[in-house]
């Protein structure tokens, strides 16, 4: 293994990580704003919800760690949340100084309707990895990817990252409905 890498290396990956990586989020973050647009839920506000509902609660400042946003954010789109009824505002006894958040009936009905409105096939890097996963039998893993995002963030992200995929797993609010890979081979033939 080398010990160093050029400069010219340093950048050129760096360049392609960037591109490929805003390539990437622009087709998620266009799915993700299609997916949630009839429930008037913004991705920030989304994900809010997504995170305190699989923590079950929890602080402003892990919303902001965990959903990778400033806590500035996490606070205001919270705030929005709150104002519609869909999260609630506490502190804990042993914890003044923190603001925890909770998601309300109406914001855990919500939320749980938006994943049982999830279409895959409307989303376009689920169909992507189409031909991987017909190669392969099953759906890529990323394992380099989220070696490299442990790295960044630590293993405790990668903690709650799993938890939350746990979660999901386990949600028996989520149909149990299987999508058929030929709607995904007809969509992209035509």
């Amino acid at each position: 293994m080398k010990d160093k890498i050029s400069k010219q290396e340093a950048i050129f990956y760096s360049h392609k990580m960037a591109q490929l990586s805003k390539a990437l989020w622009k087709a998620i973050e266009k799915d993700w704003q299609e997916w949630i647009k009839p429930f008037k839920l913004n991705i920030n506000e989304h994900h809010i919800l997504w995170i305190a509902y699989h923590l079950e609660g929890a602080s402003i400042s892990e919303i902001s760690k965990y959903g990778v946003m400033h806590v500035s954010t996490s606070f205001n789109f919270s705030k929005k949340l709150e104002e519609r009824g869909l999260l609630q505002f506490s502190k804990r006894e042993n914890d003044k100084r923190n603001t925890y958040i909770e998601l309300t009936t109406e914001g855990t009905s919500l939320l749980e309707d938006t994943l049982n409105e999830y279409e895959p096939n409307n989303n376009s890097v689920l169909r992507g990895v189409l031909p991987m996963t017909e190669m392969y039998g099953k759906l890529p893993e990323f394992l380099d990817l989220s070696a490299l995002i442990k790295e960044i963030y630590g293993d405790e992200y990668m903690e709650i990252l799993e938890r939350s995929l746990q979660s999901i797993e386990e949600d028996s609010t989520i149909s149990e409905e299987t999508t058929d890979l030929n709607i995904y081979k007809s969509s992209k033939s035509s």
